[in-house]
């Protein structure tokens, strides 16, 4: 059943990552591929739901968050994008690509952001994936602190993302630095409440013999966040354009939300 439902999913993965390739280029713009991120994600936890036979209470439970999470998200990362244009750092990327090894935005595109996009999220969703599978035992107390946590990451991240929008509006702080609400104990609320959203997740699956083994995923995510492409590529970007961002990072916790050092060490 693990095996079979892995190899459903992965082939139902690759078709959507296929269409929406596809329609990427005719626009010649892969940002969209930032909101599938979420949504492809909850795409997983629906195709598991039918497919998997595990216990009727946790396959709704895993569901219903990863739905939560990702519809969340996705919205607002589709919002981003109608509202910003296209991300950057794909242009950069992908104009690299074209410039220094003569790749046509399809070849580039496919390699350098669908192909690696697809395998990352397959992982990091393994949590209800796999922990649809079993039918025993019944939800414990492990799953109901996962349900708390994750429900707690996605108003933290939720809450941190509306305060960033919401100052970023403000004709005043253009140019400035978001230091204030959730962004005063961390750089990245966002971030934590990813990590926090899906190793809520975790438990839930981990009260399963299948689930147990899906920490992979949650520990490639907040590596990626912590460590690859997500803290380090904005603050390489943020120290660049905003003057005072260095002294930010110097009292500002950059993960955990903590209370702010008093003064630039």
């Amino acid at each position: 059943m693990v095996w079979s439902l892995l190899v459903a999913n992965a082939v139902i993965l690759v078709l959507c990552f296929v269409v929406l390739w596809a329609l990427c280029l005719k626009g010649k713009d892969v940002t969209p591929v930032d909101s599938f991120w979420a949504f492809g994600m909850v795409v997983m936890a629906i195709s598991s739901y039918f497919l998997a036979d595990g216990l009727h209470e946790r396959k709704l439970l895993l569901l219903g968050l990863c739905a939560l999470w990702g519809i969340r998200l996705g919205s607002y990362m589709l919002w981003r994008w109608r509202d910003h244009g296209g991300d950057r750092r794909y242009v950069a990327l992908l104009g690299k690509a074209e410039a220094q090894r003569g790749w046509s935005f399809a070849k580039a595109s496919a390699l350098l952001v669908f192909a690696t996009q697809a395998p990352l999220l397959f992982i990091v969703c393994l949590p209800v994936q796999l922990g649809q599978v079993a039918t025993q035992p019944p939800l414990g107390t492990l799953a109901w602190v996962g349900a708390a946590l994750s429900l707690f990451g996605i108003a933290f991240e939720t809450i941190g993302d509306a305060q960033l929008v919401r100052f970023k509006r403000d004709p005043a702080n253009q140019g400035q630095v978001m230091t204030s609400g959730l962004w005063r104990y961390t750089r990245h609320p966002n971030y934590f409440g990813d990590a926090c959203a899906w190793w809520g997740m975790y438990l839930i699956a981990a009260e399963t013999g299948p689930g147990v083994w899906s920490f992979i995923g949650p520990a490639l995510l907040t590596w990626t966040l912590i460590k690859w492409s997500g803290a380090p590529t904005v603050e390489r970007k943020m120290t660049k354009t905003k003057p005072g961002y260095a002294d930010y990072v110097a009292r500002t916790s950059g993960f955990v939300p903590w209370p702010p050092k008093r003064s630039a060490a």
